[in-house]
């Protein structure tokens, strides 16, 4: 009989995301706040196991140019020492002909500076430490925004996910700013759903402005407040004045944090120069990874034979310094972008084939490395992660399951996303729309030049919400064909 009436009550109404009819894996949307909450600080503590085990494998590998840049941590780290030691200003540049110290905004130097002050260490190591730290807490920020365009088991099935996943773990515990910084665009991408929810210019304040911060200690974000103005126009039910309104509530916070860079930049150095250097190179750079472009056009695929191919052609005294961005790096960045451009103008479908290529290759979880595009992370196991006195214990059998999970979730993760991708709009098709609209700016702008798999952490997280989508109505429909299953079989 209860099996007869759940079959009934089923067949009457489809089941949804979040509906308290869609069976067993529903469980979350009918406990209390206290089970709510153990469920959150298991996924916290697996969060915090990964990453500590991860961070212990990254920082045996400091050392090594393919997991940590050092040449990259090493401008931002002189830039802070400066500024502790009393020899420059975080914020301001005296001397114009030092374009160089436009490469990058002042943001993540700032950070490192507040991490030595308060440890005591110039070392990366403390750096690391506080990133995965801050880092395990960030899944709760994939947690909200679950919770907010869906439900509640929607928000603990990414949380869950993005605690085990090896990229999200692997670039937490590297000291750079790319985790930082997808921590700030995850809030912001919150605040926005709940801007667009609610309807409230308060919330888009919020959203752009941490969109703004964002790009002080990267500029990948940049254009993201115009894409997402956007989004409001077409996807937010509400009268059109509202929509301008919330749109430019979005853009204006955006440009006004960021406001602070731009007007250093124009007083410095008389040009438009947004948050720092590079579109230029990374823009021809993008173009000579390829065999083609290299080949042919002679696109450089290297800083180093950029640096090259410009001193040839400029001559410099012997001697002089000449590096990627000095002297003159504003002028020569912009060549770059020229010249690229009209690479691209005489190629077009190549250059298109190209960008397909990068999203593909940012895409890629399993398998081998993607070279030039970056690891996908690791899966932790007793001899990567583990220190020697520790081998012989329960614990390294313990690691090794973890591990084995993550493998298994390497492989299924991208299914999962492209089903869910398509399954989220038969629930909440704004909130998905809204949500894609991140995803789309990092995967297909982010792959106009040439891009890492690390610049787009923001879109990969995003990306473990349609994941949950798929687990959970996956099991739902198995679930329903296992109920309906004994009724079947007494007709």
């Amino acid at each position: 009989m209860t099996c007869q009436r759940f079959v009934s009550r089923s067949s009457k109404a489809p089941t949804k995301i979040g509906d308290s009819r869609s069976g067993l894996l529903n469980l979350p949307n009918r406990i209390n706040i206290t089970q709510r909450a153990l469920v959150i600080l298991f996924i916290l503590t697996i969060a915090f196991a990964v990453r500590a085990l991860t961070a212990n494998f990254v920082r045996a590998h400091l050392d090594d140019p393919g997991w940590f840049p050092f040449g990259i941590y090493a401008a931002f780290d002189t830039q802070a020492q400066d500024w502790l030691d009393g020899r420059a200003s975080i914020y301001w540049i005296d001397d114009p002909a030092r374009t160089d110290k436009a490469i990058y905004a002042p943001g993540y130097p700032l950070w490192l500076a507040l991490i030595y002050k308060s440890t005591g260490s110039r070392l990366p190591q403390p750096v690391q430490n506080v990133q995965w730290l801050l880092d395990s807490f960030a899944v709760l920020l994939i947690v909200g925004i679950g919770v907010t365009a869906f439900d509640w088991r929607i928000g603990l099935g990414a949380g869950a996910i993005a605690a085990l996943w090896p990229l999200l773990a692997t670039y937490g515990a590297v000291p750079l700013a790319d985790a930082p910084t997808s921590w700030i665009v995850l809030g912001a991408t919150w605040l926005f759903l709940i801007g667009a929810k609610r309807q409230s210019i308060p919330w888009m304040i919020g959203a752009g402005a941490l969109l703004g911060l964002s790009c002080w200690l990267r500029a990948n974000a940049l254009l993201l407040a115009f894409f997402w103005a956007a989004a409001l126009f077409i996807f937010v039910k509400v009268a059109w004045r509202r929509r301008i309104v919330l749109a430019a509530a979005v853009v204006a916070s955006a440009l006004l944090i960021i406001s602070p860079i731009i007007i250093r930049n124009a007083i410095v150095f008389h040009a438009f120069v947004p948050t720092g250097l590079g579109a230029g190179t990374n823009l021809l750079e993008g173009i000579g990874e390829t065999e083609r472009g290299s080949q042919e056009s002679g696109a450089p695929a290297s800083d180093h034979e950029l640096i090259e191919q410009e001193r040839t052609a400029t001559n410099p005294a012997a001697g002089a310094r000449f590096d990627l961005y000095y002297p003159d790096g504003i002028r020569r960045d912009r060549a770059r972008t020229t010249r690229a451009l009209e690479i691209i103008v005489r190629h077009p479908f190549w250059y298109a084939g190209s960008v397909a290529r990068r999203m593909a290759n940012v895409l890629k979880y399993a398998g081998q490395p993607n070279g030039i595009y970056g690891s996908a992370g690791i899966n932790v196991t007793s001899k990567k992660s583990l220190p020697a006195q520790m081998q012989g214990m329960f614990i390294p059998f313990l690691v090794n399951v973890l591990g084995g999970v993550q493998s298994v979730l390497r492989y299924i993760l991208l299914p999962l996303m492209v089903v869910g991708i398509y399954l989220a709009p038969k629930q909440q098709w704004r909130n998905t729309a809204l949500i894609l609209t991140t995803v789309f700016y990092y995967l297909v702008v982010g792959s106009l030049i040439h891009t890492h798999i690390r610049y787009g952490l923001p879109m990969q997280s995003l990306l473990t919400v349609f994941a949950a989508v798929a687990v959970f109505q996956i099991a739902d429909v198995i679930t329903r064909r296992v109920a309906r299953a004994p009724a079947a079989a007494s007709n």
